[in-house]
């Protein structure tokens, strides 16, 4: 039977921000797909409770840019700060033009918050804490045009001499080679690599492990945040996320003993950017063997419900008595600043119509530590420029069909083993890392490797391996990355 062939203008693999705000600027004349591995809510956007940081006025572009540096420990990519800076009041025109919904006062004022590293409130709502979903929604009204291919893993991109012809994704019992005169990697982070964190299902770095394959570049992985507030009771691997916008309007981190130590680590306590505030959490935890809690005293029962009302719902089915009651907490993975190389167009380097945007790219613009809120910023800015270079470009794969493969995706076997990369993940490359651990949590990565596994299982070690031989090279502390030797 001959096989069917299909090709687009454009595939954007992952439903996003990055990818959907990309798909939303390009023309509907053109034929795009979007790729997801499961239903297309399940993404980080989805779930993202914090708001989107935009620079108030010009004056404010300057201190938003220095606040980034100063959270990213100066590692970012100062061009790329502007870039963000410069387009968010663009990408905010077109929000209020668009119909998306921001919470306002009662004199129809924009109503701005502050989390931690901001030196001023800037940061913008939708639905209280429900920014990601409400961004989502509104961008998915915008696509009826595009088509979606859901529960389909992207095993592997069709490359040759620097252009990507598509991809090879499949749903665990066939693989498609899927065309393209354009690609975009808009996938995520890599948040189903620990044991710990608040990421979708799904977010598992398959395409970092794709990239190296092919000899390209993946920058700054040893840089992961790990979110502070994060209620960790629940058994699954995603735990419930307490946005930094709690803290930020009143929420307090104390010991069993009711005592604010936060203020012993930074003078900011709770307000300092999250690589701090975790560590000390670490830190303290495990000096006075205690327990930590966000204390949310300081709100009424009415207040937090309208503000907070996901985050509220959330703990109330957990059984807790939401504000009187203590929230137990701990840091989790939360976010990958590093990821695939890319420059400010969004092009892979070395490739010429691959694109990489979100959290899945490294542009440089959260440095070290990414500066809470700036993520749905980056991906709208990104997302655009990205479609804009598409359009620009006007780059056309020539005909070229790669022969079919058949590939085991998942094996028996992989999920008792991911659940021991995910410990090794938690254990050696986590919130404070020394070259022994690190060194021992390589070795264990690599001979996982040499186990009989499926293959997207194997993509995640490759991740994996490469975190750890990039925090092995950077031996000095900085940002997110933390080291005690």
């Amino acid at each position: 039977m001959q096989q069917k062939f299909m090709k687009y203008d454009v595939i954007i693999v992952g439903a996003g921000i990055g990818g959907l705000y990309c798909a939303k600027h390009l023309p509907k004349n053109l034929n795009v797909l979007i790729l997801h591995k499961e239903k297309i809510w399940e993404c980080n956007t989805f779930y993202a409770q914090g708001g989107i940081s935009f620079p108030k006025d010009d004056g404010d572009k300057h201190t938003h840019i220095q606040d980034s540096l100063n959270a990213g420990g100066g590692h970012n990519n100062f061009e790329a700060l502007k870039l963000l800076t410069h387009e968010a009041f663009e990408i905010l025109r077109e929000l209020i033009l668009d119909g998306f919904k921001i919470d306002k006062d009662e004199q129809n004022n924009i109503l701005y918050t502050q989390e931690g590293g901001h030196s001023l409130a800037r940061i913008i709502h939708s639905g209280g804490d429900a920014t990601g979903r409400e961004l989502h929604m509104h961008c998915l009204k915008h696509l009826s045009h595009v088509s979606f291919f859901r529960n389909m893993s992207v095993a592997d991109l069709l490359i040759q001499e620097g252009q990507c012809y598509g991809v090879r994704a499949g749903n665990g019992s066939e693989i498609l080679e899927i065309y393209a005169h354009n690609v975009v990697i808009a996938s995520g982070g890599l948040g189903g690599l620990y044991a710990r964190h608040t990421n979708a299902k799904g977010i598992d770095a398959d395409l970092h492990g794709i990239i190296l394959e092919h000899n390209l570049t993946l920058a700054d992985m040893e840089m992961l945040q790990f979110h502070p507030s994060v209620y960790v009771t629940p058994k699954e691997d995603k735990k419930i996320l307490i946005s930094e916008a709690v803290r930020g309007e009143g929420g307090i981190i104390v010991n069993d003993r009711g005592e604010r130590f936060l203020f012993d680590y930074d003078q900011r306590g709770e307000l300092a950017p999250r690589d701090i505030v975790s560590r000390a959490i670490f830190e303290h935890a495990r000096k006075n063997h205690s327990k930590i809690y966000l204390d949310l005293k300081n709100f009424t029962q009415k207040k937090f419900e309208a503000r907070f009302p996901n985050i509220y719902r959330s703990l109330k089915d957990c059984g807790l008595d939401i504000p009187h009651q203590k929230v137990p907490i701990f840091p989790a993975f939360h976010y990958a600043m590093g990821g695939i190389e890319v420059g400010l167009d969004g092009k892979v380097s070395g490739m010429k119509n691959l694109y990489a945007l979100g959290e899945c790219a490294k542009t440089g613009v959260h440095g070290a530590n990414r500066l809470a809120s700036n993520s749905l910023l980056e991906g709208m800015v990104f997302g655009k420029i990205v479609a804009q270079d598409i359009l620009k470009n006007t780059f056309n794969t020539p005909e070229k069909v790669f022969s079919k493969m058949s590939m085991i995706l998942q094996k028996s076997c992989d999920e008792k083993l991911k659940i021991q990369l995910q410990n090794i993940m938690w254990n050696k490359a986590g919130i404070i890392r020394d070259k022994a651990g690190l060194s021992e949590g390589l070795k264990d990565v690599q001979s996982i490797l040499q186990k009989d596994i499926g293959r997207m299982f194997y993509l995640n070690l490759l991740s994996a391996q490469e975190i750890f031989q990039q925090a092995l090279r950077r031996e000095e502390s900085l940002g997110a990355h933390f080291r005690i030797d």
